[in-house]
């Protein structure tokens, strides 16, 4: 196999809560991970030396970074290629547009050069997100986000939108004043998206209030998205997300937060199983 390119889905966290600080400086947290069926692309060709090219719409919010986890991850696999990303997710933006690309190369990198690694074991060194990003599939994250179940969930009709805004996850953090901790039951899986919301009506994200007192826009997406069944910040922000009934709910609401909104990143999708 000469090349082949590897889909990097956005991760959305339907619930995040908090717990202590761990001694290792982490905080323990407890999330629902689902992904969206839109993200980045990454492009993998044998090369005699590790390159890699940044291109597509949020390109330029990668082009001060030399060593982004892209390449760390190629570098753990200690593989050369060539690596073309097409960043279509805002950067910093709190649907794991780097883990997911991490994850992509990881993936990707095995299967170009016929590989054997224990992904995930290299996933958690890159970053709390890069293991659940390795399956792209939904799971309940807890430790640091290392120690993953599967869940079963069904798909939704999703808008996530973005304000143009990036959060920095450390400086939410060190603003977090309120948090559940990590005692929520979970769950094997829903059978439908009416239980599901039942128990997501419980849950809550509590890195939402911090980024909101940061960055006080999140708050006006939240209100944009008001008419969903159910609304969020995703991950540290800044992007939010509403589940709605049906497509067609949902990309009504898509378009009309986009009429308002010209200068947000706003996308109707589906969530993967």
């Amino acid at each position: 196999m000469a090349s082949l390119t590897v889909f990097a889905p956005a991760k959305i966290n339907l619930f995040l809560h908090v717990g202590e600080k761990r001694a290792d400086g982490y905080h323990a947290l407890q999330s629902l991970a689902v992904f969206a069926g839109m993200g980045d692309e990454l492009t993998l060709s044998l090369a005699d030396e590790l390159t890699l090219s940044v291109e597509g719409p949020f390109a330029h919010g990668l082009a001060d970074e030399s060593d982004n986890l892209v390449l760390r991850a190629a570098r753990a696999l200690s593989a050369k290629a060539r690596l073309t990303l097409t960043k279509n997710l805002p950067v910093a933006s709190g649907i794991g547009g780097g883990s997911a690309d991490a994850a992509a190369a990881l993936r990707g990198l095995m299967q170009l050069h016929g590989l054997s690694a224990d992904l995930q074991a290299i996933a958690a060194t890159l970053g709390s997100d890069v293991p659940v990003c390795l399956g792209s599939r939904p799971a309940w994250m807890e430790g640091r986000g290392e120690i993953l179940a599967s869940a079963s969930v069904p798909s939704l009709p999703i808008v996530l939108v973005n304000p143009g805004v990036a959060v920095s996850t450390a400086h939410v953090f060190r603003a977090l004043e309120t948090r559940r901790g990590t005692g929520m039951t979970l769950p094997a899986g829903f059978d439908d998206a009416t239980e599901l919301l039942a128990y997501l009506n419980a849950t809550a994200n509590d890195l939402e209030a911090p980024a909101c007192a940061i960055q006080p826009v999140i708050g006006e997406v939240l209100r944009a998205l008001s008419d969903a069944v159910l609304s969020r910040m995703s991950g540290s922000g800044a992007t939010c997300f509403g589940i709605y009934t049906s497509d067609v709910g949902a990309a009504e609401a898509a378009r009309a937060i986009s009429a308002v909104y010209p200068g947000w990143w706003v996308r109707a999708t589906r969530t993967l199983q």
